[in-house]
């Protein structure tokens, strides 16, 4: 292990989730280790550290994994004689170069949120060398872009030096794709949420009373014959997203941008309401047109999490039995129409009207309560 030859490598404050070459790049570059030392560490040939530092080397044409780079470079030049790495104790003076760098949890998270975006037809990842965000864009269609999330800048260094975007265009503006790494890396962290069955929306399952476990929605089959079958959705887009694209027989978009921030509001009210400690929350009350019970959305649960149960809930309500039904299904479990059409009963082809008829009312609801407009990310 590198610890052997550098004691402070793996007890040091750098992220976990620093990938083994960026690991070796900086140990070799910053810290002066041969690669033959790192090659006996790992137990790998040296031609195969060389392979890793040459690589990362090659990378830092892009500036996000320059930045980062960069920042995990001073964290190493900022350490007591005893160590090569920074041990946590070690900074006194001066500010520590990772105050601002994400954890492992951090990470994890708003990767999950990012990456999922990132999937949708058309978006792309834009930073600039004077922004201290990075934001993320979608194509609409008619030559104009959607903003769908805004987040810290190192988020995004932390994505790019793990693959998981990569620049299609540098300039003064740098655009970035996700890359079948960060496919990957977005597919396990879905199926970790799964796993940890704490109520995450991103497994896309409903929310159900403790005692019952877990109600699955989607997925082809009804769940009554098939309790056990987690929930598959398409990552490249929502229901909202393809609808947007179609046009009517004049040439006019179904969906308006402002009917799709709409969408993508209550999406995202909906997943951040989800991601608190697990609450007796069970949104199928309102499939049933049991919209005016008492419920137990914030019990318990204080801050942002609370607050979006709070807006998600006045807005379903407001929609009412069929309004409500559409857009929980399309918008926040990421149904299909034809399914939502064939849990409701609905005739062929009517569940998009009642769908552009529901996000109409959704954006009077926003309109009312003077939130027209604005999105979480």
């Amino acid at each position: 292990m590198l610890q052997q030859i550098a004691p402070g490598l793996a007890a040091s404050n750098l992220p976990s989730w620093v990938p083994a070459p960026a690991r070796h790049y900086l140990a070799h570059t910053e810290v002066g280790l041969s690669i033959r030392a790192l090659a006996r560490a790992d137990g790998c040939h040296a031609s195969t550290v060389l392979r890793q530092i040459r690589r990362v080397e090659n990378l830092r044409d892009d500036v996000l994994v320059d930045e980062a780079l960069r920042i995990l470079g001073k964290s190493l030049n900022k350490t007591v004689p005893a160590s090569p790495l920074l041990e946590p104790d070690a900074m006194t003076a001066n500010k520590n170069p990772l105050a601002e760098t994400p954890d492992e949890a951090t990470l994890a998270r708003e990767g999950l949120r990012i990456l999922r975006r990132l999937c949708e037809t058309g978006a792309i990842l834009a930073v600039a060398a004077d922004m201290d965000k990075a934001v993320i864009v979608r194509d609409t269609g008619d030559g104009t872009n959607s903003r769908t999330a805004v987040f810290d800048r190192p988020i995004a260094q932390a994505m790019a030096l793990k693959d998981w975007i990569a620049c299609a265009a540098p300039g003064r503006i740098s655009r970035y794709h996700i890359t079948p790494s960060g496919r990957i890396a977005l597919n396990q962290m879905l199926a970790a949420s799964e796993n940890r069955a704490v109520g995450f929306a991103e497994s896309q399952t409903a929310f159900a009373e403790p005692e019952s476990g877990w109600q699955l929605r989607d997925g082809g089959n009804d769940t009554t014959d098939h309790p056990s079958r987690r929930v598959r959705y398409n990552l490249a887009e929502s229901p909202l997203a393809a609808l947007a694209r179609r046009r009517d027989k004049d040439g006019a978009r179904f969906l308006s941008d402002e009917m799709v921030r709409a969408g993508e509001r209550l999406r995202e009210d909906f997943e951040l309401a989800q991601m608190g400690p697990r609450v007796a929350q069970n949104w199928d009350r309102f499939l049933t047109g049991s919209v005016h019970g008492g419920g137990t959305a914030v019990n318990g649960v204080e801050g942002a999490a609370g607050a979006a149960r709070l807006r998600v809930e006045a807005a379903l309500r407001d929609l009412g039995p069929g309004l409500g039904d559409a857009v929980l299904r399309c918008c926040c479990y990421l149904q299909g129409l034809e399914t939502a059409e064939k849990r409701m009963g609905w005739s062929a082809r009517s569940g998009k009207i009642v769908l552009r008829i529901a996000l109409q009312r959704l954006i009077r609801h926003y309109e009312i309560i003077g939130d027209a407009g604005k999105m979480i990310g």
